[in-house]
C-alpha cells in the first residue's frame, strides 16, 4: 500500500476514492509546487520535514454512489490493490500531561501575547487521546462520518509520511474549476442545544467577539483576492449549521487572473486567520513553538486537485478543506484536535468548553452505538 484518500463533497452522496499503487506519495517544498498538478492534497499546518506536504497520485480514481460502496472496494485488493485491513497505522507519541492542566497554561501564554498587544488574534488547539478499546476498522468510523454529518466534506486518508486521518469539516479553503472560483471566512461558534438542535441555528445571536473573530478572516480574505483575483463577490456572514455548532460564514465568489497558477494561490491563503491569527506570520511561529501537542495535519488542508473522475466533467475540480473536526487514528489510539480563536477578551473556561464542543463531531464517530 503507497496511499489513498476516500472522500465525500457537503450534500452529495457519491464517495470517490483515489488511490496511488506505486511509489509513495509525492513531497513536495512548498504550496507553489501544487501549480499544474493532480491527485489528492493532503496539507499539514506548517511545512516540514517531519509533516511533508503530500500529494497521493490519481493512479485509480473510482466514484460510488454510496459510502458502503467504496468500502468494498477498500475491502477488494482485486479492485484498487488496497485492504483497509492491513493500514500500517503509524505511532503516536502519547501524552505526558493532563489535557486540562495543559490548556490552562497554553491559555495564560497565548492571552498574555493579546494583552501585551502583540497578536490582534490567535488560534489555541489541543488534542485529546481516546484509546481503541474496539477493533473497528477505520473505513466503517468513514461511513458513519458521512451518515452523521451530511453538511461536511467528509474524507478518511493515509499515507506512509500522515499516517490515518479522518476528517469531517466545513470550512472550504479553496474551490472551483476553470476560471470560478470560491473561498469562504469561517469562525466563531456556538453550540446548539434543546429546540434550537431542530433548526438551522437561525434564532442564534452572535456575540461581538465572535462577529469581530468572523470579521478578521472576512477582511483577510478579501484584502488577498484583491491580489490575486477579479470579479469579487462577498456574501454574508450568515450562520450555518455543522454538526450540533453553528458558524458565522461570508462565502466570496471571484474569477482568478492565472487559474494555472492555483499553487500561488494557497501560498497566500494558507493558513488564514481563521487557524492561525493575525499577524499571519507571527502567530504560525508562536503556535508551532508553544503548543503543548503538534498539530500535524491538523489544521491543515486536503482535497482533490485538478481532478477529474467522471466522465461528463466538463473540467478538472479543486475542492480543498481545512482540516477541521479531525483526528489521526494509530494502533491503539484517536488523536482528536480541536481549537478556537482567542482575542483580548476571550475567557479561558469559555474557551475550553468551546473546544469540547467541537471534539464531540468526532467523539460521535467513535462512539459505539449505532457503527
Amino acid at each position: 500500500m503507497t496511499g489513498f484518500a476516500l472522500y465525500r463533497l457537503p450534500h452529495e452522496q457519491q464517495v470517490t476514492l483515489v488511490a496511488q499503487t506505486e511509489g509513495e506519495p509525492q513531497e513536495l517544498p512548498s504550496l507553489e509546487a501544487l501549480n499544474g498538478r493532480s491527485g489528492f492534497v493532503v496539507a499539514p499546518f506548517s511545512i516540514s520535514p517531519q509533516e511533508p506536504l503530500l500529494l497521493v497520485q490519481p493512479d485509480i480514481v473510482r466514484t460510488f454512489s454510496l459510502p458502503d460502496e467504496a468500502k468494498c472496494a477498500i475491502y477488494d485488493s482485486k479492485v484498487c490493490h488496497l485492504q483497509s485491513v492491513s493500514v500500517p497505522f503509524k505511532d503516536a507519541k502519547s501524552h505526558t500531561y493532563d489535557e486540562r492542566v495543559a490548556y490552562t497554561e497554553d491559555f495564560d501564554r497565548f492571552h498574555r501575547c493579546l494583552e501585551d498587544g502583540h497578536f490582534q488574534k490567535i488560534v489555541l488547539s489541543r488534542c485529546s487521546v481516546v484509546q481503541r478499546e474496539e477493533n473497528v476498522e477505520p473505513v466503517e468510523l468513514f461511513s458513519k462520518a458521512c451518515r452523521l454529518y451530511p453538511r461536511m466534506f467528509i474524507s478518511m486518508v493515509f499515507t506512509p509520511k500522515s499516517g490515518l486521518w479522518l476528517t469531517a469539516t466545513p470550512e472550504i479553503l479553496l474551490e472551483g474549476r476553470g476560471n470560478e472560483w470560491r473561498t469562504i471566512a469561517l469562525a466563531g461558534t456556538m453550540k446548539l442545544q434543546d429546540e434550537d438542535l431542530n433548526g438551522e441555528g437561525e434564532n442564534m445571536r452572535w456575540s461581538t467577539k465572535n462577529i469581530q473573530e468572523q470579521r478578521y478572516v472576512a477582511t483577510y480574505l478579501k484584502e488577498c483576492l484583491e491580489q490575486i483575483a477579479d470579479n469579487i463577490r462577498e456574501e454574508g456572514p450568515r450562520t450555518v449549521r455543522a454538526a450540533n455548532l453553528v458558524h458565522l460564514r461570508s462565502d466570496f465568489t471571484f474569477t482568478l487572473l492565472n487559474n494555472t497558477c492555483v499553487g500561488d494561490v494557497l501560498q497566500m491563503l494558507h493558513p488564514t486567520p481563521a487557524v492561525c491569527g493575525l499577524p499571519k506570520q507571527a502567530t504560525c511561529r508562536f503556535i508551532t513553538e508553544n503548543e503543548h501537542t503538534p498539530r500535524l495535519y491538523y489544521s491543515g488542508f486536503m482535497g482533490p486537485l485538478n481532478l477529474t473522475h467522471l466522465p461528463s466533467s466538463l473540467s478538472p475540480l479543486t475542492s480543498l478543506y481545512v482540516s477541521l473536526r479531525c483526528m489521526q487514528i494509530t494502533e491503539n489510539q484517536y488523536r482528536l484536535y480541536a481549537g478556537g480563536g482567542l482575542l483580548k477578551d476571550s475567557i479561558e473556561e469559555q474557551e475550553w468548553q468551546e473546544t469540547e464542543a467541537k471534539l464531540e463531531t468526532m467523539r460521535q464517530c467513535i462512539a459505539t452505538k449505532r457503527m
